[in-house]
């Protein structure tokens, strides 16, 4: 994709061509779709050479020795064609995306995203949009999954219409939504009471009565928001967008956001917008005020400390994209009624079909994705990959600091082919959070190792379920943009939230600072 002539390409950094290079190979893959489909039937071919092999690790799951399933078989393979739609649409990112694309496919069609994005810019230093759309990457961890489908695509409207290249804006939010996936700012995450319960779960294998507080990694994730700040700040500025001044932006300029002044009627549309959002937003919250409010867990099935709100089984949280949906079509129906762009309710219509058909490459990606990861699932080799770096793991007897960095490492490595936090959790957590507190390393601390090692290699692996819908965002800008575009972007965010983040780690430990509520370092606890 680069177009960079030869001279140039020689006065480039070693790190530039070595992006390159990992462009040109990663664009070289089949289509991701294929893709998809080629490590479907190489999991296939895998699963029946190991299915007669016989195995010591056990199954946390089960109990029972770790048996590879052959999906070859005939039992297996009318299985899978008869679950085939099913996992289809039941896969999770599926509908999360579309739902909120029609939100946000009627605020784009009218124009709100493009004249609130400008009158923002107009107030906001072009030196801290990365930070900035960074930041808001974290803090959109609390709408669950909600930052792939909405920061990002605004991460490059932002710096598109700042005059910065898209791509970049892309991967500033890519690196905060996913990169820094397990940071976390001021209000807790939903991921942290469903981990500490897995990872309480693990622990009272061999302590019945252990007990981990929802927030034991809550001053560590906090803290390392300003971390992934500014990791990701840097890399943007100094390495991503200059490299990306040899890659033309070629898509639909027409589509595009620009930086003219607010005409008098869009000026208008948006103050009536806001203000319909606003008073939306306030009789949202009246509603979460009450004791008992509906849209609250039941308290009695949560562990002591978490939040009825917080809960990941609350409604709340299970209406974040639904409610992301509501509050982009107030404000865009608003401002296109008032403002002009819209004369009747055909043209709400129109935006969000206009935003559908953009999907429709999405969706076939989904489809085969869909399909790898459920064969990937019922084979049970990610399950006994984990169990063995693990083991691996144990065996080696590493001093503190180089057990926690194996920690990462592991947790890395196994991201790379599962992609769900907590599946990966409740599959090697069952292993290593036992395993590591009889070597003395509290459960706190392993799980924080783990958040560290998933998030920083969440963003480079093309099994995440949202990858394909970040290549579809870079399409929209750049129509020979791939995996390997996406791959070398956040190739070198992931490398540096390896080495930082995990030092940053080790020197919680090694300084002592609590890692959260109720958290220790050590196993037993000190005192």
């Amino acid at each position: 994709m680069s177009q960079a002539t030869p001279p140039d390409i020689a006065k480039r950094g070693w790190i530039a061509r070595s992006l390159d290079l990992v462009e040109r190979v990663g664009n070289k893959l089949p289509d991701p779709a294929v893709l998809f489909l080629i490590l479907m039937l190489v999991t296939w071919a895998v699963s029946a050479l190991m299915s007669n092999m016989a195995f010591a690790e056990l199954d946390p799951r089960s109990g029972n020795p770790v048996e590879v399933v052959n999906l070859l078989s005939g039992t297996s393979l009318t299985a899978f064609l008869a679950s085939m739609v099913n996992t289809f649409v039941t896969f999770a990112p599926l509908g999360v995306v579309l739902v909120a694309m029609l939100g946000l496919g009627v605020a784009e069609h009218t124009g709100f995203i493009n004249a609130a994005l400008r009158a923002m810019l107009s107030i906001t230093p072009k030196s801290l949009l990365t930070p900035t759309l960074i930041g808001v990457g974290v803090l959109s961890h609390v709408a669950v999954d909600a930052g792939y489908v909405l920061v990002i695509p605004l991460g490059a409207v932002i710096f598109y219409a700042a005059g910065r290249h898209p791509l970049a804006g892309i991967a500033a939010a890519f690196a905060g939504v996913s990169g820094g996936f397990s940071a976390t700012f001021i209000v807790p995450s939903s991921l942290d009471p469903l981990l500490a319960g897995l990872t309480q779960a693990a622990a009272q294998l061999i302590d019945p009565a252990y007990e981990v507080n929802p927030l034991n990694n809550y001053f560590f994730t906090t803290s390392s928001t300003v971390l992934i700040m500014l990791v990701g700040w840097f890399l943007t500025d100094r390495v991503i967008e200059p490299r990306l001044k040899a890659t033309p932006v070629d898509g639909d300029t027409s589509q595009m956001p620009t930086m003219s002044p607010l005409k008098p009627e869009e000026r208008k549309g948006l103050g009536w917008a806001m203000a319909a959002m606003g008073i939306a937003v306030v009789l949202f919250v009246l509603t979460l005020l009450p004791a008992g409010t509906p849209w609250g867990a039941d308290p009695a099935t949560l562990a002591p400390g978490t939040h009825p709100l917080l809960a990941f089984t609350s409604p709340l949280m299970r209406s974040i994209v639904p409610l992301i949906f509501i509050f982009f079509l107030i404000p865009g129906a608003v401002y296109g009624y008032v403002s002009g762009t819209v004369k009747t309710h055909r043209d709400i219509i129109a935006g969000m079909s206009k935003a559908m058909s953009g999907m429709g490459y999405y969706i076939v990606m989904a489809f085969f994705a869909a399909q790898f990861i459920y064969a990937f699932g019922q084979s049970n080799l990610g399950v006994l990959m984990a169990i063995k770096g693990a083991n691996l793991l144990q065996a080696m007897g590493l001093p503190m600091a180089l057990t926690l960095v194996g920690i990462v490492l592991l947790s890395g490595f196994v991201n790379l082919m599962v992609g769900s936090a907590s599946a990966k959790w409740a599959l090697i957590g069952a292993v290593m959070v036992p395993m590591l507190m009889q070597l003395g390393v509290s459960p706190d601390l392993t799980q924080a190792a783990y958040r560290v090692g998933d998030s920083s290699t969440n963003i480079i692996t093309p099994l995440l379920p949202y990858f394909p819908l970040i290549v579809v965002f870079c399409q929209k800008y750049v129509k020979g943009a791939g995996v390997g575009t996406l791959l070398a972007l956040m190739l070198p965010y992931s490398i540096t939230l390896l080495v930082v983040w995990t030092a940053f780690l080790i020197g919680f430990w090694a300084l002592g600072i609590p890692l959260g509520v109720g958290s220790s370092f050590a196993y037993p606890a000190a005192g």
